[in-house]
């Protein structure tokens, strides 16, 4: 459906909006994500999975938060696409796509590590967490570097919006691949997690505090998690469908002004990891071993 006559844009005081939010979350969450970074590389020992997968997340956070500052000026500014423009909005959906895949593995990897633990001996290890995370980088770099060459932008388009109402069904993929999908396998394995963990709590009377810190926390994660990222991705998704199926203008720029702000809250969860992190790792790390190794007994016993 065509719908040129829709004039699409940033509402007026977005710039201004995003500038409030977006100094005291660069300033703090660059102090804390590179913090971590200098932590995790410089002051601790021996390599573990979880390590690595938080120094990733680290970095993925801290490059994306370089970005918000051009961010800010290109809405200032009007800054129109052009090669610095495509490189600052790859560089900017790499990073958030990266938090988000490295956040779900992280998942994935403590629901391995709880729920099958001789196979978790195997499977695990820094070396394989480091070309895992290897891996996403490449994978998702590649990804948006052929989107950025094979999508088409219209002329005198501004940097970091989408100003055509032609459905995009790259960003369609994008949405699902990079979020829908990745929500799913958070969402099982930190259901699951909290489930053995409630489970143990009930057989382990003694260890109930830590357990119950511990299901708090990865709660607490996952619902971050949903709360930042879940309302421009459902944006993004209300927005194909608009443009797909609507000619009513008003309603899609009332969704584009949702999806701007939306894109706020999403980048606020770069603080958010950093913090959350460090305390999921902490009580996680502790009473795991012990939930893991329970676990590891009864297998044993009921191979033999």
């Amino acid at each position: 459906m065509n719908h040129t006559s829709c004039n699409i844009t940033a509402y007026e005081s977005f710039p201004l909006v995003q500038l409030c939010v977006y100094i005291p979350v660069f300033l703090s969450g660059s102090v804390l994500n590179a913090l971590a970074l200098w932590v995790f590389c410089c002051k601790l020992g021996e390599w573990t999975e979880t390590r690595v997968y938080m120094a990733n997340l680290a970095l993925a956070d801290c490059s994306l938060l370089l970005t918000l500052p051009f961010k800010i000026l290109s809405q200032f500014y009007h800054l129109k696409v052009d090669r610095w423009c495509l490189f600052l909005e790859g560089a900017y959906f790499v990073n958030r796509l990266m938090s988000i895949s490295i956040i779900t593995v992280v998942a994935a990897d403590r629901y391995l590590t709880i729920k099958y633990p001789l196979k978790a001996k195997m499977l695990r290890s820094p070396l394989k967490a480091a070309l895992a995370s290897g891996f996403l980088w490449v994978v998702i770099i590649g990804t948006i570097f052929l989107i950025k060459k094979v999508e088409t932008r219209e002329q005198g388009e501004l940097c970091f919006e989408k100003l055509s109402t032609e459905p995009s069904v790259i960003t369609l993929g994008v949405v699902i691949g990079g979020f829908f999908i990745p929500l799913i396998i958070l969402s099982f394995c930190s259901i699951r997690v909290i489930a053995e963990l409630v489970r143990k709590k009930k057989e382990k009377c003694h260890e109930e505090k830590l357990i119950r810190k511990a299901v708090h926390i990865v709660s607490a994660n996952m619902a971050v998690f949903i709360l930042c990222f879940l309302p421009l991705h459902m944006g993004h998704l209300l927005r194909f469908i608009l443009d797909s199926t609507s000619s009513n203008c008003a309603a899609i720029q009332r969704v584009n002004n949702f999806v701007h702000l939306a894109s706020v809250l999403a980048n606020v969860n770069c603080c958010l990891d950093a913090v959350c992190y460090y305390f999921v790792n902490k009580e996680f790390k502790r009473a795991s071993p012990k939930l893991a190794k329970s676990r590891s007994e009864a297998s044993e016993a009921a191979e033999s």
